[in-house]
């Protein structure tokens, strides 16, 4: 049986995807990718909100996939909407790198008053706006070797990236800091690979097995439980971050206004990490009122 790996083009994706190959390989099992064009891939320059947010950059992939044309989507977990598609199923969750964002060009300390800090993400830029209000936040996109190049040009002073996406790709050491995710809380499954397959092929789901990471799969079931529970996308900032815990999980959740100038937050303790996850959205949308912040929406 050779294993059929659907995945993104892009030079991540491909990385992540032979990451992947590399760990079949080494319990016996020959792989093969199959490489799919996503929406989010094909218009590099709109920014992800105008596109739907989440999903953008998975549908395809699991649609080669549900078609039988693959037997696994490979995807960063940060990439997958809230709600598994009809017949796939996570199948296993490989261990997770580090969940942070980064600070690529500068260091908080050392953006100066005004600076300009570019991100394509909702969430970065309302949690840096309620760190330091006075920073420019301009858009970002396209992949990591072009949004390194934005450092310098057009008055950019840095970047906010995954410290996992950097690691991946051989960029780690550009890195001017790492935002402690326990305020600067990460995208639900960042760090994280998700790997899906058919509900009824069993034989894809036994090999999946080998190479889950039950810590990581937990974690990434909390995180996506919060996510799906508060019914956002990308578009809506906001956030969670899982951990294990003597005898439990903790996790740690955040909400915002899109400007950043209120924030919302929740950490929770428990032995269910879906039901933690449920929790802790349900707290900070309905106890804590993230629902009648500036640009919610269902």
């Amino acid at each position: 049986m050779t294993l059929r790996l659907a995945t993104r083009r892009s030079p991540l994706a491909l990385i992540q995807a032979r990451s992947i190959q590399d760990r079949l390989t080494a319990i016996g099992v020959v792989s093969e990718l199959v490489e799919v064009d996503t929406k989010g891939d094909q218009h590099r320059d709109t920014p992800l909100s105008q596109m739907g947010g989440q999903g953008v950059f998975a549908v395809e992939v699991q649609r080669v996939v549900a078609r039988g044309e693959a037997d696994v989507a490979v995807h960063s977990a940060k990439d997958l909407p809230s709600q598994t598609m009809e017949g796939l199923v996570l199948a296993s969750v490989p261990e997770r790198l580090d969940a942070a964002d980064v600070l690529v060009g500068r260091s908080l300390a050392g953006l100066g008053p005004g600076a300009t800090v570019a991100t394509g993400s909702p969430r970065r830029r309302a949690l840096l706006l309620a760190h330091r209000p006075d920073l420019n936040i301009v858009e970002l996109r396209g992949n990591m070797a072009r949004r390194l190049e934005q450092i310098g040009h057009d008055g950019v002073d840095a970047i906010v990236s995954a410290a996992a996406a950097l690691e991946r790709l051989g960029y780690a050491q550009q890195v001017a800091e790492r935002l402690d995710p326990t305020w600067f809380i990460p995208q639900v499954g960042q760090g994280a690979l998700a790997l899906e397959t058919r509900v009824e092929d069993t034989a894809s789901r036994d090999i999946l097995n080998a190479i889950d990471d039950l810590a990581a799969h937990q974690t990434l079931l909390a995180e996506r439980a919060f996510l799906r529970e508060l019914g956002v996308g990308c578009t809506i900032p906001a956030g969670a971050w899982a951990q294990p815990v003597d005898g439990g999980w903790m996790i740690r959740a955040v909400m915002l206004a899109t400007d950043g100038s209120t924030t919302l937050r929740t950490e929770q303790i428990g032995s269910d990490p879906e039901r933690l996850g449920f929790e802790a959205a349900v707290k900070l949308r309905d106890t804590q009122g993230g629902s009648t912040l500036p640009g919610w929406q269902k």
